[in-house]
């Protein structure tokens, strides 16, 4: 039997607050263990929660970035559980009356081409703590800094169809996530965690059967290869004529298998309710509008007009808008560094600059730095080849002109007709039978020949004049 697969992804994101959500703690990474704790985020008796409005800022923009309905009004709940890293005993989040809801998110599939999946909702909450289980021998040890810190938990409806699907729909939001300035996104401090959901049925079939959660996926990688092995898993214990079971599983990364966590809660094993030490988020129309005005152009909408303003194709737009930074980069340098076309500027920002980057997202040039280059190559004074030599010593020489590393290099090409002139002479002297199989025909030496004359002048030579000067070398020894 064919077995089609059915993904939802919950991802919980921490947004860029120099606070907690529900008090001023440090939300800072990497502090020593349990030293941004107060009362609240101890949830000791007495301590009263108060909502932290960059968080909520945050959380509108994130929103409204993902096409959202965002609601004048929403409600904190308390979701009850008991674990370790939950101090309170409850988790203060968002579960009836959400901040956003209703979006979508366009994003290239693997296997589906262009497509979009639907967002069910996205809500405020606060984060646990994190638990430690090799830190003490035989016992769990509990850091606290993480308790409190404001995340919003953006949930999609079960539109996905593969692993690597869920994979490229994470990129898309993370790159979208990134513009608006809502979060670093970074997964190996735990700013962005994925749980997921999976199914599976028979191919062509429209319900929906029991699903399992998938945790524990430190990377886009990683939530792929946990759903590869989570679809195989099901697929074989249904063949076998089991019984899949509504499970919350683990993915052990080393072994790259699922192990059976606890049995998955629904929304009344929480017990929510509304919180009571907080009342409703009321947010109004003209603070809405403000915030939804101030959203920036967005990665779609960017690449959109990079391919109608400079001529790019798809791809090649996509790598010019990877990041805000780097689209900002191209704009400027395509403007500013006297680069020609669209597609010329491209050149240089993808196939030059972008690999001076060491994070793959900022390139380390001033855009007025970078096209002291290009006019260089523009002059005739450097060769192309010459050019990927001196950005990179362009950027740790910070006070030196591009001419100036070029002349310390030994790069600057000679236009000199005379010595360019000796050193055609030389080469046709040295290659007598591949001159005398040009003029017979056979032109496609003229390239091996301006090799051997580049060669003898050390890479110095103009190319375009050492054309020239064979040209005229050839035609005058036929004469």
């Amino acid at each position: 039997m064919s077995w089609e697969t059915v993904v939802g992804l919950e991802v919980h994101v921490q947004l860029l607050t120099r606070t907690k959500m529900f008090c001023a703690c440090s939300a800072r990474f990497g502090d020593p263990p349990n030293t941004n704790v107060c009362p609240v985020c101890l949830g000791l008796p007495g301590a009263l929660p108060v909502p932290n409005e960059q968080a909520v800022r945050l959380a509108v923009r994130a929103a409204y970035a993902l096409g959202c309905a965002v609601h004048g009004r929403s409600i904190f709940a308390r979701k009850n559980y008991f674990y370790p890293d939950l101090p309170k005993g409850y988790q203060i989040s968002q579960f009836e009356e959400p901040l956003a809801t209703g979006g979508a998110l366009a994003f290239v599939s693997p296997e589906r081409g262009e497509m979009t999946v639907r967002i069910k909702r996205l809500h405020l909450e606060e984060d646990a703590g994190k638990s430690f289980h090799d830190r003490v021998p035989g016992m769990t040890a509990v850091d606290f800094n993480r308790s409190g810190v404001p995340l919003v938990e953006i949930v999609t409806d079960p539109d996905l169809r593969s692993p690597a699907e869920a994979r490229a729909y994470l990129t898309a939001l993370k790159q979208v996530l990134r513009y608006v300035e809502v979060s670093d996104c970074n997964m190996e401090e735990g700013s962005l965690r994925v749980d997921a959901n999976l199914s599976i049925r028979p191919a062509g079939a429209s319900e929906l059967r029991t699903r399992t959660e998938v945790k524990n996926m430190n990377s886009f990688s990683g939530v792929e290869r946990a759903l590869t092995a989570e679809r195989a898993r099901q697929i074989a214990a249904t063949e076998r004529g089991e019984r899949i079971e509504q499970r919350t599983l683990l993915f052990d990364a080393a072994s790259g298998e699922v192990r059976p966590m606890r049995s998955k809660e629904e929304s009344h094993d929480y017990r929510y309710f509304p919180e009571p030490d907080i009342p409703p988020l009321v947010l109004s129309e003209a603070w809405l509008a403000t915030e939804r005005s101030a959203l920036p152009e967005l990665p779609a909408a960017r690449r959109e007009r990079f391919e109608h303003s400079f001529g790019l194709a798809g791809p090649e737009s996509a790598v010019v808008t990877a990041t805000a930074a780097i689209a900002d980069y191209f704009e400027g340098f395509a403007a500013k560094a006297g680069a020609g076309s669209g597609k010329e500027a491209w050149n240089w920002v993808a196939n030059d600059l972008l690999g001076l980057s060491g994070d793959g997202e900022t390139i380390p040039l001033a855009v007025e730095r970078a096209g002291e280059v290009v006019q260089l190559v523009k002059a005739g004074k450097l060769s192309r080849q010459a050019a990927k030599r001196v950005l990179p010593e362009l950027v740790a020489a910070s006070h030196d002109t591009a001419l100036e590393v070029a002349e310390r290099l030994g790069l600057l090409q000679v236009s000199d007709t005379g010595a360019i002139d000796t050193w055609v002479r030389e080469t046709l002297a040295a290659h007598p039978a591949e001159v005398a199989r040009y003029r017979a025909g056979e032109v496609k030496l003229m390239g091996f020949l301006v090799g051997q004359v580049m060669k003898r002048s050390q890479g110095k030579a103009d190319p375009r004049a050492v054309n020239a000067a064979l040209s005229a070398a050839l035609v005058t020894t036929s004469g």
